[in-house]
């Protein structure tokens, strides 16, 4: 079994495909024992701290629930920006004053490379929980561990990413991810949010078939998954662009019932309005079920990286 301890999560493109299933089959094993109320102590006398310099639900409460699920223990900055860092600390002294109180540190950050940063401060485990429109590598482990428990495979699938692909990190990384895999990609994004190029490099050099297309009704007439994503208001310098934008894309309950059969709806959430509540009463809607299962996937890469998986 491929080791992963002492390792950091920074990027969804570092994993081989072994180490990806050694994550999806560790994270079945937890959901299977909470399901059955069994208690884990597999964390026992170990602390994770969570540094967030962004806002973050789903992220940071699934990191802290997963820890505590496993027997460890919790400590947490939830706003960073306005701890030290408003005093001018770098963010090198941060974690090596972190790396004094936690064994395995979760970080967000609006800056692209923060994470590999910190990871060169500590010999603590470091787990990337975003940093700005790079990368989001557990969310795209998550993402994964939904696709396959929707659809029982990524393999031969067809799937639409639709949004700000720009600067979504989530896509980012999930693209990335699921490269490993024989899948076939449809981006769906206004001609200013289309993914990075060297996004699509990457995919093209592995013979990732992508297309491109502003027209989301273009994917969903051939997609087994459709990856929702809002428009970032924080990314835009120019509020008059994002206004421009914002609406491009709403997914309709008309638009899915006229989709792919089976067509499965995920978002990596929170939602503005790029998916309409109709939706959620649809049996494939699968971004509520998607957010719940960042708790199995992160207790498994918290155990893997502090060696106790």
């Amino acid at each position: 079994m491929p080791r992963l301890a002492s390792k950091d999560v920074l990027r969804a493109d570092q994993f081989t495909k072994d180490e990806i299933a050694t994550v999806m089959e560790l994270a079945r094993e937890y959901e299977k024992a909470l399901k059955e109320g069994r208690e884990l102590n597999v964390m026992t006398g170990l602390v994770l701290s969570t540094l967030f310099y962004e806002p973050s639900t789903r992220t940071r409460l699934s990191f802290e629930t997963a820890m505590l699920r496993l027997g460890g223990q919790v400590i947490s900055v939830a706003e960073a920006k306005s701890s030290s860092a408003s005093k001018g600390e770098s963010l090198h002294d941060t974690i090596k004053t972190v790396e004094g109180y936690a064994d395995v540190i979760v970080i967000r950050h609006p800056q692209i490379g923060a994470a590999q940063e910190a990871a060169q401060a500590t010999d603590r485990p470091i787990l990337n929980a975003g940093d700005g429109a790079g990368q989001h590598p557990t969310q795209s482990l998550l993402d994964l561990y939904t696709i396959l428990k929707e659809k029982g495979t990524a393999d031969g699938l067809t799937i639409t990413l639709a949004g700000d692909l720009k600067n979504g990190r989530t896509v980012h990384s999930l693209a990335l991810l699921l490269a490993n895999f024989s899948v076939r990609f449809v981006f769906a994004a206004p001609r200013a949010l289309r993914m990075p190029q060297e996004i699509l490099d990457q995919l093209r050099n592995k013979a990732i078939a992508v297309q491109e297309t502003e027209d989301l009704g273009e994917g969903l007439a051939q997609s087994d998954v459709c990856y929702m994503t809002r428009i970032q208001r924080e990314r835009f310098d120019d509020p008059a662009e994002y206004d421009r934008l914002k609406d491009l894309y709403v997914l309709t309950r008309e638009q899915v019932e006229a989709a792919k059969d089976g067509i499965i709806i995920m978002h990596p959430l929170p939602r503005v309005n790029e998916i309409a509540t109709d939706v959620d009463t649809y049996p494939g809607a699968a971004y509520f079920r998607q957010s719940a299962n960042g708790v199995p996937v992160r207790m498994a890469l918290l155990a893997l990286v502090t060696g106790r998986a």
